[in-house]
């Protein structure tokens, strides 16, 4: 998967333009990581902001990148992404001084993401 794809919805998934994510729950292939606090649409920058409770040690709010979504189930409410939890884990730490700040915050993730293939 490209840094570009990384960060567009796939309509494959169950994805529609302006379907609220807010408050589904975030399944990894192996076990549920957190719900959804932000969802953002931005072409090419399309991602969600995930708070995790207690399973990360030391991370409370995660970023996925749009395209690691590999379907929603609206009736459910929750998102499934193709990465397992020690790979989310594994991912750059989430900052919230940083968010928003634009292209050059998201390319960590987008490199981290790219690499980390099922």
């Amino acid at each position: 998967m490209s840094a570009e794809e990384i960060w567009n919805h796939d309509p494959a998934t169950g994805y529609e333009r302006g379907l609220d994510l807010v408050g589904y729950k975030v399944e990894a292939t192996d076990g549920a990581i957190g719900k959804i606090d932000e969802h953002s649409e931005e072409v090419g920058a399309s991602h969600l902001v995930v708070a995790t409770g207690v399973w990360i040690f030391g991370k409370h709010v995660l970023l996925l990148p749009a395209g690691i979504i590999r379907r929603i189930d609206t009736a459910e409410q929750k998102v499934y992404v193709d990465r397992t939890k020690e790979q989310i884990r594994h991912a750059p730490d989430f900052d919230e001084a940083k968010y928003g700040g634009g292209p050059s915050y998201l390319d960590e993730f987008s490199h981290y993401y790219s690499q980390q293939h099922m």
